[in-house]
Formats: structure tokens, sequence, C-alpha cells
């Protein structure tokens, strides 16, 4: 069993169990470092201590976060676990790196108006809908047009972190935009169709199940690419949506521009969607089900940055 074949089973099962793209590829960079950092050797013949040398390579020379350091062993684990069927015991339990935690920077409501009215196009609709929906980069460009309903103000997102589905609000304020912007989508995409183009990519197996789904307006991209590119697996010319390196520029740039000391970024829209909704009343759950967190331990961070100073406490000083 080559190593090709080995990473072609690898991501068979990962696509079986309807893994997202954006941890396919990771886990498939992970496991072919992980057998060329052993002279190439065929991973049924490592075990428990290769994996702890490769870790250890990782942290020390390689200098990676924590979170890289468990995505690695995640990956790993999933390898002998569900592919090779090798139990490598509690291992997992005993490298997994703890991540330190950390506060994430929240911008205030006027400040996310200052980063938003120095971007424009296309990624300033899709940052706006990072904050007005609380939804992680992947989220939004990877929204189909079926994914918008807007008689029920309601956004669909299919297969989010975990695999899981949620809903969230189209935003009042951004129907008017989004409406306006999906005219636009139609005419690029009729015109596609008129010279012989108009396909997507669709998930899992869909296309042979429904082969001219992939041509239907449900299933484009809302933010589609500006060019098509060649499917290398039936030589298709298809549209894929826009790179997520469009928008995080141009919210990089607004970022600068806009003279703020905080670090921000794209993800700093859903920080600031949770916290503002906890600032004005909203219950914990109903937070933590817009943002699709499976345990409310992870929403409640942002009970620690709501804007009250000092946990609310008034210092003894002011007395």
């Amino acid at each position: 069993m080559g190593k090709t074949r080995l990473l072609d089973q690898i991501k068979d099962q990962m696509q079986i169990r309807n893994y997202s793209p954006n941890t396919i590829q990771p886990y498939l960079k992970w496991i072919r470092l992980f057998i060329l950092f052993h002279g190439k050797q065929h991973p049924v013949h490592l075990g428990a201590d290769h994996i702890r040398a490769f870790l250890n390579y990782i942290v020390k020379e390689m200098r990676l976060s924590a979170s890289s350091q468990n995505q690695a062993l995640n990956a790993l684990l999933f390898m002998y676990k569900q592919v090779l069927q090798i139990d490598l015991g509690p291992i997992g339990d005993t490298l997994r790196a703890k991540r330190t935690k950390r506060i994430p920077d929240v911008l205030t409501r006027k400040e996310v108006r200052s980063v938003l009215n120095l971007m424009e196009g296309m990624p300033r609709l899709v940052a706006s809908l990072l904050y007005g929906a609380g939804l992680r980069l992947n989220d939004g460009i990877q929204l189909r047009v079926k994914d918008l309903d807007f008689e029920k103000k309601e956004i669909i997102v299919h297969h989010g972190k975990g695999g899981k589905d949620r809903r969230s609000m189209i935003p009042d304020s951004l129907v008017p935009q989004l409406e306006d912007h999906l005219r636009k989508v139609r005419e690029l995409h009729e015109k596609d169709l008129r010279d012989g183009f108009g396909q997507v990519p669709l998930p899992n197996a869909l296309s042979r199940k429904y082969p001219n789904a992939d041509k239907e307006w449900g299933w484009q991209w809302v933010f589609p690419a500006s060019t098509r590119y060649k499917d290398p697996s039936d030589l298709t010319w298809k549209r894929y949506h826009v790179h997520e390196s469009t928008v995080q520029k141009a919210v990089k740039v607004a970022a600068r521009n806009s003279g703020l000391s905080k670090h921000i970024g794209c993800h700093t829209f859903r920080h600031s969607f949770a916290t503002h909704l906890l600032e004005e009343g909203y219950d914990i759950r109903t937070v933590q089900e817009l943002l699709g967190h499976k345990d409310v331990k992870t929403t409640m961070i942002y009970t620690h940055v709501l804007n009250k100073g000092g946990l609310g406490v008034k210092s003894p000083l002011d007395g």
C-alpha cells in the first residue's frame, strides 16, 4: 500500500464522514509531513513513540501553536483509528497540548462601523454578514443562493465547523444590498450559461445524484469568484466562491486605515456580534445556538469581554 494510495483512502474516509474541505486538506498535510519526517516509512510500521517524536518536532523546531499541534495529533489519530484500524491507546489524552485561554479582541459598535465604512464591494458585504449574523469567514463565503431565505430573514449555514448545520438571521439593513448583489450574481450566472459554462462544485456526491444541479440557480455561490477554474476531477470549467484571502486583505487594509490599535481580523466581527448580543441582554443559550457552539462554555468567554469595566465592579478608589 503506497503513500499516495493511503492518502487517497484517508481522504475518502473523511469525505464519507462529511468532513469539511477546510479539515481534510490540513489533515492530509500533517499526515504527509509525518510520513516524510520518518523517512517515508509507512505509518503501519510506526506507533505512539513516532507520533510523540513528530509532535516534539512541531513544538521545538517549527514553533507552532497548541491548536496546530492538536490538529496534527487529531489527523494522525484519525488515520490510525479509522483507516489503519490500529488502536494506539490513550495517547490522545497524554499528548494533547493545552491551549492558552485568551480574551478575544472585540470592537465597539462605532469601531465596527468605522472599519466597514472603509471597505467596499463584495468584501464589505461579506464582512457585514460576519458581524450581522455572527458567521465565520468560511461560513460566509461558502453560502449558496438557496441558503438565504429573505421571507424569513434567515440564513442556513450548512456543514459549519464540526460538520453541523445551524440558522442565523439576515440583518434587515442588509436585505436591499444582498438583493441587489444577487441580481448581479444572477446576471453573471446567466452569461456563464449562455457561454456554455455555469457549473459550480457540489458537496459530496450530489453531482452524480442530480446531474444538472450544478447549473441550477439555487446552488450558485452567493459570493462567486471573478474567474472560472478547470476541475481536475472531471475537466469541466466551474466557478468557485470568492477566495478567503480577498476578504481578509480588505479587512486588514480597512483596519489599518481606521487607525485602531486593536488586532482586527475577519473573526473579530464574529466576536463582536456575540458580545453585543449579550450586552443587549439576549440569553447566552440563544447566542450559543446562533454561533453554533457545541458547548456553552465556549460561548461563556464573551461574558468576560462585556463592556462593563472590571467585571462591573466599582473600584473603592472611586468611592
